[in-house]
């Protein structure tokens, strides 16, 4: 079981709330609507999905890593967690 399967309903609902920002922004250009406005919600999309990138990591760490940690296995998940967090800080 991943460290996420306890909130997967509010996982799921945020990013259903997300998915409905991005349609938003396309309907903002659709309707030629104003450059800074529509950067102003594209920086709210991409804040919401750090969240839930972070969350996901938090996750993580608590469940996976920490579990393979007392089973003594960690280092590979600590090098995948490494791995990740990289990423997700675009390196």
């Amino acid at each position: 079981m991943y460290g996420y399967a306890m909130k997967k309903d509010d996982l799921r609902a945020r990013l259903r709330r997300i998915e409905g920002q991005v349609r938003g922004l396309q309907r903002m250009v659709d309707e030629d609507q104003y450059c800074i406005d529509i950067l102003t919600q594209v920086n709210s999309v991409v804040a919401a999905l750090r969240a839930v990138g972070l969350g996901l990591l938090d996750d993580h760490v608590r469940h996976c890593v920490r579990e393979s940690i007392e089973q003594h296995e960690g280092d590979q998940k600590i090098e995948e967690l490494v791995a990740a967090v990289a990423r997700f800080a675009g390196r």
